[in-house]
């Protein structure tokens, strides 16, 4: 062995060794070797922010073994992922194994494929110190940020809470929402709609009311309503106006990270975490048949919509090939990034378009097949031609009053032909008109005034948070997903379906965390850390410079917050519970400790009386009828059972409801999925409920 690479896992690390042979060694560092130990702050703030970087506890054995293959080796490389975290992971195990640090020793693998690897191979480089250094800046304020108010959250609202630079911003987000929910007045209007049919033909058509000649009318109440269709009854509806027009719809670009997460969310119903984790795995490489292991998409952690010439050129020959020529555009499609876009890597992208998704279903997992058809998919479609729609709109006259109608119809479907891209709000269905002239007489079908309300704005989802966050500037493409887990499963956010609603907890550390560190929470003041830190990258900022800064300015704030709050405790309704302790008769609380939640007496240390916290569903248990509880298996999974267990057995996976079965009067579950399902678990029975 003469040359040793090092990535970051074992099927990164089978996929690379494919293409480079026997001269070469290829092991997986497992991510990360060093890092800032848990147990303590571990940052020197009264010396120039020195971290204190260690072997991570476990990896000591890893470690040894990559040393020893190192010292056999002529030559070392690192093979890190292409981005900030990447960087640094080299220039940790650079440290560790003693390799000169201007040495060209690190490679880039944009796509793990022949060419890919070979490309990196053939353009090794020295350690990018600007990026591992915005990394350490990133790392340190986010350290600097726990760590310091952490316990102060903690101590003034709960045991065991945690404050984070950039998910205290995400939970103010979701929290201001709330708050614009409740505040929304809703305001009453009117609609007054129509369906007609052309005399002489069968197609039904809608139109609606729009005004008159002297303009546009808003219909405020039920009498203007009933006015309204009083002038209209009897009359004569007649077709005054017909406009018809041509429009493009273009193709979305291919995938960016952020805009992946939003749409596997839409249409596969995902969470950005488990996006990011098949998305690696169809980066690192797959076992295809008859190709051996095989990267099957580029570099998924991206903000740019770069693509390749050469990728360009094949999807171009494969549209042409599979649909025809009229199918691809004039000239070839090139997306503009963002502003403030990286555009370090080309958009997410198959490696090659040839592999379809159908010639590799077989050595795909479902989860990979369905995101990896969506990733094909997307990019496929934006080299693809404009879809051509023919529009038509009609106005309709009757006893001065004016209703609009709006149509189109396909004349050429292009890249909708293959994909069509979700949006986080439904939009206003067209409708497909009947061949019409200008003064055909319409047949009136029916006529209706309609009341409606004005909604207030939605809840967000993790699809529209990640979209906030990205056009706020907060976090970056490989932080979203761990920012959104860590809000959850802290319990400041809880998932509603599809929805992310603020608990009690998230509520009041968000106000905590706005009055007291208002610039810790402030959108615009977070969006600007992140190009900051993008400065220290493009080495015009000197980290050690930024972290000062910050940190003097946290510091003051926190001594402030700290005096302003001595012997205040901020109490939360959702502690209490409905159990009154046996020993003194106060209502007892929930309480956070070292092993999760417990119930305890208030009146501790006089009264020390506990019990085991249960978290019950708000049901009977249908077999003995005490309260069902959600319980875990010893891997984390969650299930339901009953609170007399062992006495009473029962047991669902699916969760139980309140709603009973209208043929046989027994309990309905919720079967999970995309659109979850209620039914009857009664044998014989059957009874479904969409």
């Amino acid at each position: 062995m003469s040359n040793l690479v090092i990535v970051e896992s074992p099927a990164k690390a089978k996929t690379i060794k494919k293409y480079l042979g026997k001269d070469y060694e290829v092991v997986a560092s497992m991510g990360h070797v060093r890092d800032l130990p848990q147990a303590r702050l571990s940052v020197d703030v009264n010396n120039n922010f020195n971290p204190r970087y260690e072997i991570i506890k476990g990896k000591e054995k890893l470690v040894d073994e990559l040393l020893e293959l190192s010292k056999k080796s002529d030559a070392v490389y690192l093979a890190t992922d292409p981005d900030r975290e990447g960087e640094a992971i080299s220039w940790h195990l650079a440290y560790i194994l003693g390799l000169d640090m201007e040495a060209a020793n690190r490679v880039e693998f944009n796509e793990i494929t022949k060419f890919g690897v070979e490309s990196g191979m053939n353009n090794p480089r020295a350690i990018n110190l600007d990026l591992v250094n915005a990394q350490q800046a990133r790392r340190i304020l986010d350290r600097l940020v726990g760590y310091k108010l952490s316990p102060f959250v903690s101590q003034k609202i709960r045991r065991g809470l945690s404050a984070g630079r950039v998910q205290s911003v995400a939970v103010r987000i979701i929290v201001d929402r709330e708050n614009e929910i409740r505040e929304f007045k809703p305001e009453e209007y009117w609609t007054v709609d129509a369906k007609f049919n052309p005399k002489g033909s069968r197609k039904v058509f809608s139109a609606s009311l729009y005004g008159n000649a002297d303009g546009k009318i808003e219909i405020k109440s039920k009498e203007q309503s009933d006015k309204i269709l009083a002038d209209l009854e009897g009359a004569e509806y007649k077709v005054a106006k017909i406009k018809s027009g041509t429009r493009k719809k273009s193709p979305a670009p291919p995938f960016i990270t952020s805009t992946l997460q939003q749409e596997a969310s839409r249409k596969l119903g995902y969470q950005s975490r488990r996006t990011m984790k098949i998305a690696q795995e169809l980066y690192e490489g797959v076992d295809i048949d008859g190709i051996g292991p095989t990267g099957l998409i580029t570099y998924m952690r991206t903000d740019s919509l770069r693509i390749s010439a050469d990728a360009a050129r094949e999807a171009a020959d494969y549209i042409k090939s599979t649909y025809s020529a009229e199918y691809l555009p004039a000239k070839p499609r090139f997306f503009k990034s963002r502003s403030n876009a990286q555009d370090g890597h080309e958009a997410i992208r198959p490696t090659s378009v040839m592999l379809t998704p159908d010639r590799v279903k077989a050595n795909l997992t479902t989860d990979q097949y369905k995101l990896y058809k969506l990733i094909w998919e997307r990019f496929t479609a934006s080299q693809m031609a404009d879809c051509i729609q023919k529009t038509t709109s009609v106005d309709i006259e009757a006893n001065g009053y004016i209703f609009k109608a709006t149509g189109y119809r396909v004349d050429f479907d292009g890249f909708t032909l293959l994909y069509v891209e979700s949006k986080d709000t439904d939009e206003a269905k067209e409708n497909s008109l009947p061949a019409l002239e200008k003064d055909m007489t319409l047949k009136l079908k029916e006529l209706l005034g309609n009341q409606h309300f004005t909604q207030p704005p939605s809840r967000y989802t993790e699809a529209s948070l990640i979209k906030a966050l990205e056009e706020y500037g907060i976090g970056r493409p490989s932080t979203y997903a761990a920012t959104i887990s860590t809000i959850v499963s802290r319990e400041y956010v809880k998932r509603s379906g599809k929805l992310l609603n603020p608990t009690e907890l998230g509520e009041a550390l968000a106000q905590l965390m706005k009055e007291r560190f208002p610039k810790i929470v402030n959108v615009r003041f977070t969006a600007q850390m992140e190009q900051e830190l993008d400065t220290v990258e493009s080495g015009d900022i000197e980290w050690r410079d930024l972290l000062s800064t910050f940190y003097a300015d946290l510091e003051k704030n926190l001594k402030k917050a700290k005096a302003d709050m001595e012997g205040v405790k901020i109490h939360l309704k959702e502690d209490e519970t409905d159990i009154i302790c046996e020993k003194c008769g106060r209502q007892m609380v929930v309480k956070v400790g070292r092993y999760g939640k417990f119930i305890a007496c208030p009146g501790y240390p006089e009264c020390k009386n506990i019990k085991k916290y249960v978290e019950k569903v708000g049901v009977t248990c249908p077999e003995c009828g005490a309260d069902v509880i959600t319980r875990k298996t010893k891997t984390g999974k969650i299930f339901y059972g009953c609170s007399s267990y062992p006495e009473c057995n029962f047991m669902s996976w699916n969760e139980p409801t309140e709603e009973k079965c209208p043929q046989c009067g027994g309990v309905l579950f919720k079967k999970k999925g995309k659109k979850p399902t209620l039914y009857c678990a009664k044998e014989g029975c059957g009874f479904e409920k969409k």
